[in-house]
């Protein structure tokens, strides 16, 4: 019976620090753009990986390039 006496203001500090954090989520602007952060799950690690793929095959392509275009230079110097 002792420990009604113990987990009853237990029970109010953490409600009490519970309405706190929701207040200071309130004023710091913690909810003004709930819909952002849904789609940003669903479709920025796509747009992600479309422009680093794109900008590898960029970077592989003109890479080849170079490579391609050595070769051929050595190629008429040589014949």
């Amino acid at each position: 019976m002792s420990i009604i006496f113990v987990l009853i203001p237990l029970a109010v500090i953490i409600v009490a620090i519970a309405i706190g954090v929701f207040f200071w989520a309130v004023k710091s602007n913690q909810f003004d753009d709930l819909e952002r952060q849904g789609y940003s799950i669903l479709f920025d690690d796509d747009l992600k990986k479309e422009n680093q793929s794109s900008d590898s095959e960029t970077d592989s392509s003109s890479e080849s390039e170079e490579i391609d275009s050595v070769p051929s230079s050595n190629k008429t110097n040589n014949e």
